[in-house]
């Protein structure tokens, strides 16, 4: 004989058609072998010294460290820096990776600060031109790192070492942030200072004893639209660009 079929069956849950898996971040070790790791991270290291490079000299060269801190290319130089050794750690200890929303800002910042010297301050055409400091090699040279060798490096990193499809369209915004707090400072800072004062204002078309509010206001919105526009255009090379690390099949 067989057992009796129990009256009372429980409700048993329905079987799902198919299990979606959270997002997870792979981490650098299944990714990377470790020959690789550690050439990745000593890359990144040397994008870090060269920052670093930069930004003492340019401290060391100015007259006033804390006017030199109060660029946004300083500033900008100091947080690759700072990204750059976190990512160089977490590739040589294979860890996961930092989160593309930080290593992409940090590449929005130095190519938008190498962007705005090389189009707005130091092209002849620009009516925001600024004399350069041709008999001050020092002066020269972090010029140069700054706003020439560190954003190429960074995008190369970006370009060679980096996965691909991190970056969206909704930390485009995000980034502004920063540029908006930065332009509150610097307008703040100016209203601070006396008059007259050497380095009142960082950036010519920043000037508002110069130009007024009105013009001020009016170049910072296009400088704003167009770092939109360069934030957007990293978003979408990030998701064309072929992946460096993905392993043929």
């Amino acid at each position: 004989m067989t057992a009796p079929i129990p009256r009372d069956i429980p409700d048993l849950p329905p079987i799902p058609g198919h299990v979606v898996l959270p997002p997870t971040v792979v981490p650098a070790r299944a990714v990377l072998i470790p020959a690789r790791r550690r050439t990745v991270a000593a890359f990144r290291g040397l994008i870090a010294l060269l920052a670093l490079t930069g930004v003492a000299i340019e401290l060391l060269a100015d007259g006033a460290p804390t006017t030199a801190l109060s660029h946004f290319t300083i500033q900008s130089g100091i947080l690759l820096a700072l990204v750059m050794l976190a990512s160089a750690r977490c590739a040589w200890s294979a860890h996961h990776p930092l989160p593309g929303a930080l290593t992409g800002a940090a590449l929005f910042y130095v190519v938008a600060a190498g962007l705005v010297h090389h189009v707005l301050l130091a092209h002849a055409s620009s009516p925001f031109a600024v004399e350069g400091d041709s008999g001050m090699a020092w002066q020269t040279a972090a010029t140069s790192i700054l706003h020439t060798a560190l954003p190429v490096a960074a995008a190369l990193d970006w370009l060679l070492l980096t996965p691909a499809g991190r970056l969206h369209l909704r930390q485009a915004p995000v980034w502004l942030l920063y540029p908006l707090a930065y332009l509150a400072f610097t307008l703040a800072r100016g209203e601070l200072l006396l008059p007259g004062s050497q380095g009142r204002y960082l950036y010519p078309f920043l000037d508002v004893a110069q130009h007024g509010y009105k013009i001020v206001l009016g170049n910072a919105l296009l400088v704003g639209l167009a770092l939109y526009a360069l934030a957007v255009l990293l978003v979408a090379l990030d998701h064309v660009r072929p992946d460096p690390l993905r392993r043929p099949r």
